[in-house]
């Protein structure tokens, strides 16, 4: 079978404007979230966002695409490139904004004319624009497009799709990732109606975890054929393994408390990985800080794994990127079996469960990990990255 190889990298976050500033800072422990009151209608709470005021879609993607293509040495246009890139809540944001104009201008207008036209924007918007679209302009690809939207499993099944392209011979090369610009008034009044936001900060298994934070993001990997990638000398990150996807149909929001569906997405990543539990060193887990979130997690790993598989998750540092986070949290989980160090939990304090949490940058030779992420509606997904044997 064909093997996919990781060649570049490029990352957005709270953290940083680049990959190398958001590792380095993860990696000394410190956190992107900070109280802000981007709206006027909603009281100041913690957020992780990129810049002083909430971003666009276009603007975090842009430079997360040109640093992983400088990363990969490729030079734009690349016409045979394919690209999947994925969004969980996709242009919302434009979405409210153009609703709160139109309801403004409806007042305004008379009886007789109480409907206004669509712009040739918001036309766009409305049909068949993506994030998906927008890398392909930028790149000015011709190959396979694909936008997939899993809720918060959105990342892994992005990379996982890449991969497919390029098992299946449809291209050799593919640009893959996901990308969350979440920070708008509804989506804040909603999750906090849910009451899954924290008040102060995100801290993953800890006694004392309150919620999530929202956070901004985008994270593109270079995906390509190993044989392209030796043909050309490229750096080679590691190597993208298998992929278990399931579905627990069990509640919107809620995990089924079993995590039995979500043990079957862990097993079948492993088999088609050809892999065993003893091999994982290290699993970046999705380590929400919600209640259920993290104790259904824990118990996951606490029956599938020896007690030593080193565990930590990097939302109390980015926070929540919802769709992207499992894409940012590839790129570390590719970071450390590269740079041979795993990132810290941020936030964990005071451990809840009884796991090996990584509290301290840990230097760690692992060969093989494991991403785990879920979303609404019981989606489970787990990805399986590893060292090339020759490397």
């Amino acid at each position: 079978m064909t093997k996919v190889v990781v060649t570049g990298m490029g990352l957005v976050s709270s953290l940083g404007a680049n990959l190398d500033l958001t590792w380095q800072r993860l990696l000394r422990g410190e956190s992107g979230i900070k109280i802000a009151q981007p709206f006027a209608e909603l009281p100041p709470q913690p957020l992780a966002l990129v810049d002083d005021h909430p971003s666009s879609l276009a603007a975090l993607l842009k430079p997360a695409v040109v640093e992983a293509i400088q990363d990969a040495s490729l030079t734009i246009p690349l016409g045979d490139c394919g690209v999947v890139i994925g969004s969980s809540r996709g242009f919302q944001a434009q979405w409210e904004g153009q609703a709160r104009t139109r309801h403004k201008q409806n007042r305004a207008c008379d009886r007789h004319n109480p409907t206004l036209q669509l712009s040739s924007v918001e036309m766009a918007y409305l049909y068949g624009t993506s994030p998906a679209t927008i890398v392909a302009e930028i790149i000015a690809a011709q190959g396979p497009i694909l936008a997939p939207r899993a809720a918060c499993a959105t990342g892994i099944w992005a990379i996982a799709q890449g991969a497919d392209l390029i098992r299946e011979g449809a291209c050799d090369r593919v640009l893959v990732g996901a990308v969350e610009a979440p920070v708008t008034p509804l989506t804040l009044a909603g999750f906090t109606q849910m009451g899954v936001l924290a008040k102060t900060g995100t801290y993953p298994f800890d006694q004392h975890r309150q919620g999530f934070v929202l956070g901004e993001g985008a994270a593109i990997l270079v995906l390509e054929s190993e044989a392209l990638a030796r043909q050309r000398q490229a750096k080679i990150y590691g190597q993208v393994l298998g992929v278990g996807l399931t579905v627990d149909a069990h509640h919107m929001s809620t995990p089924e408390e079993s995590r039995r569906w979500m043990k079957v997405a862990v097993k079948d990543c492993l088999y088609r990985s050809r892999l065993d539990n003893t091999d994982i060193g290290y699993i970046h887990a999705h380590g929400t800080a919600t209640p259920l979130n993290d104790r259904a997690e824990a118990l996951v790993i606490q029956t599938l794994f020896p007690p030593t598989v080193a565990v930590s998750s990097t939302k109390g540092a980015t926070g929540h990127t919802l769709g992207a986070s499992a894409a940012l949290g590839t790129l570390f989980c590719l970071l450390a079996l590269s740079q041979k160090i795993l990132p810290p939990c941020v936030g964990l304090h005071h451990p809840a469960f009884e796991l090996n949490f990584v509290r301290e940058p840990l230097v760690h030779a692992s060969q093989v990990a494991l991403c785990f992420s879920s979303g609404f509606g019981g989606q489970n997904t787990v990805l399986a990255l590893a060292k090339l044997d020759h490397d």
